[in-house]
């Protein structure tokens, strides 16, 4: 019983803010996640960053998701969120992403910007759903061989 009782518990997942302590499990997360992984020490000068908001989802003391955005102003930019291919289309990523929109409009952000792959359906599934809308694009973006677009969106927080 205290088996199954541990397995349910294990499946939730504790929203916390991050910082630099996290820089290996972050880069680690996102080498796995995309194309060109960010390395420790540049995870490491992001989370040190006075301007810079980063949440982290951990289970059974594992991170198991994250995100990170710089605050200038009253303009934010997510830099990245990712969510281990286990943990994926649970509503995780909606997590970080809620958690994460509420602490920039607490330190005074009125608008949010991101850059999602245009191919990443996934991604730009989320993003609708929380209220961001296309504002640009960036032709063949990403990697030579893809050669996707990157679409540049935006959502008020005001």
């Amino acid at each position: 019983m205290m088996g199954v009782i541990a397995r349910l518990f294990a499946r939730e997942s504790a929203l916390s803010e991050a910082g630099a302590r996290d820089a290996r499990a972050f880069a680690t997360l996102h080498a796995a996640s995309f194309h060109r992984g960010w390395s420790d020490g540049e995870f490491e000068r992001l989370l040190v960053d006075r301007n810079v908001v980063a949440h982290r989802a951990t289970a059974s003391g594992n991170l198991v998701g994250f995100i990170v955005s710089r605050l200038a102003v009253e303009e934010a930019e997510i830099l990245s969120i990712a969510v281990a291919s286990p943990r994926r289309g649970r509503g995780l990523a909606r997590q970080l992403l809620d958690v994460n929109l509420r602490r920039l409009a607490g330190l005074g952000a009125r608008s949010v910007f991101l850059e999602v792959d245009e191919g990443n359906v996934p991604a730009r599934r989320l993003y609708r759903r929380a209220g961001f809308r296309e504002v640009g694009r960036r032709e063949a973006y990403y990697p030579a061989g893809r050669g996707s677009a990157a679409l540049i969106l935006r959502r008020d927080l005001v």
